[in-house]
């Protein structure tokens, strides 16, 4: 990567953040990650700004992110607007990275945010109705609803409240595991449970509460086999990350043991496969590349933060990203393998289901997890001799899984 750094990570709290705006979350989060830094705001030279629901919702369609820096005083400098879904966050990364790698500036800046908890729920969760093809909604319904048809849900198992129609989707894929390798949904909530567990330490998380597996098995039903806790929540903002390359790096101010290396920033679209071709899964063909990129193997990895938009999700990309073999995530996940203290912990943050998902800033959100677990900065959720961290944040829907995929590989100095 040419010698590329994470120098500076900043992060609202996620939540319900109702008397917050989005600009007062993006200048939080920015300032930390520059003060972080050891920089100034003056002192960067290309900006990266994610988000998906600014146009919808707050209006501000077009030109969200020369709009959201002009607020902070930062002009006279490239700024681009990001929108891939709920992959925004790690694009703007991988595009920072980009120019640093391509000379265009020695210091950019990454920033997300979503002010997603509006009055109209409906409105709300329409939010995601755009993340498959639209013109296509029916076919691409019946195509992801199919692969979970053998399993038929027993009756009470499906809400009758609104909620996104995408957690269907991720039913259906945890559907398809199941009867695929025999994971269960006391696996699945195991997931949870260990998500919700670790998020208690993590003062940034939207929910604190520990949950048991029981309480997890035994929560208001979603859709067939999640249940509430098992899925993310909609989420208010917002996260930032300053990088820089060899030359940014001798210019901050803040000690220089404290910047990340990146080693890998890889971003995937999908391509045609079948169900039965995990091995051609888009998480899993970025996650060879990156790992050729950084020059570690899944072995090397200590700590990892993947996209759990429901418990589910934790296990499709554990075995993705070949932190173990395929089918044997949901085992795992019940012995404790991806708890912190385990083999590789996995989601120390709480992870979406708990953490939170404001879209345009989760990827942002979980590579501050993982700088911090790298700065041995995490208190009492801190991974024991964290050295190398991977990422994996994906957004939207074509055909039978996401549209796009992030893979980011850092590594401590």
């Amino acid at each position: 990567m040419n010698d590329i750094y994470v120098v500076g990570v900043g992060m609202t709290p996620f939540g319900r953040l109702l008397e917050r705006t989005v600009y007062d979350m993006v200048e939080e989060a920015v300032l930390l990650a520059v003060t972080d830094a050891g920089c100034t705001l003056g002192d960067i030279g290309s900006a990266f700004y994610s988000t998906l629901t600014n146009g919808q919702f707050q209006g501000q369609t077009a030109i969200p992110g020369p709009i959201a820096m002009r607020r902070l005083g930062i002009e006279g400098i490239p700024v681009f607007s990001v929108e891939n879904a709920c992959a925004s966050g790690s694009s703007a990364f991988n595009l920072a990275t980009m120019a640093l790698r391509a000379g265009s500036c020695d210091i950019a800046l990454a920033v997300g945010a979503e002010k997603m908890n509006i009055p109209d729920k409906a409105r709300m969760f329409g939010a995601f109705d755009g993340g498959w093809d639209v013109a296509t909604v029916e076919q691409n319904r019946a195509a992801l609803m199919a692969m979970g048809q053998a399993i038929v849900p027993p009756p009470g198992t499906m809400s009758e409240k609104p909620y996104s129609v995408f957690m269907d989707v991720y039913a259906a894929f945890c559907r398809q595991h199941m009867q695929a390798y025999g994971t269960t949904q006391r696996q699945i909530a195991a997931v949870a449970a260990k998500n919700h567990q670790h998020s208690v330490h993590n003062p940034l998380s939207q929910y604190r509460e520990p949950c048991s597996i029981e309480q997890v098995l035994a929560a208001p039903p979603i859709a067939y086999p999640l249940t509430l806790p098992m899925c993310s929540p909609i989420s208010d903002g917002a996260a930032a990350v300053v990088l820089c390359n060899a030359e940014g790096l001798k210019r901050m101010t803040a000690e220089a043991h404290r910047a990340v290396r990146v080693l890998a920033s890889v971003v995937q679209t999908g391509s045609t496969r079948g169900i039965d071709e995990p091995h051609k899964i888009v998480a899993h063909l970025g996650a060879k590349k990156a790992y050729e990129q950084a020059g570690v193997s899944p072995a090397d990895v200590d700590v990892a933060e993947v996209h759990d938009a429901t418990a589910m999700g934790e296990i499709l990309n554990a075995e993705s990203l070949m932190l173990v073999p395929f089918g044997e995530a949901g085992p795992a996940a019940e012995r404790g393998d991806f708890t912190i203290g385990g083999r590789i912990p996995i989601n120390p943050s709480g992870g979406l289901e708990s953490k939170g998902h404001p879209i345009g800033a989760t990827g942002l959100g979980q590579l501050h997890e993982l700088v911090t677990q790298l700065r041995g900065e995490a208190g009492t959720r801190q991974v024991e001799g964290a050295r190398i961290a991977i990422q994996e944040n994906g957004g939207g829907l074509y055909g039978i899984e996401e549209a796009v995929v992030a893979i980011t590989i850092l590594a401590k100095q």
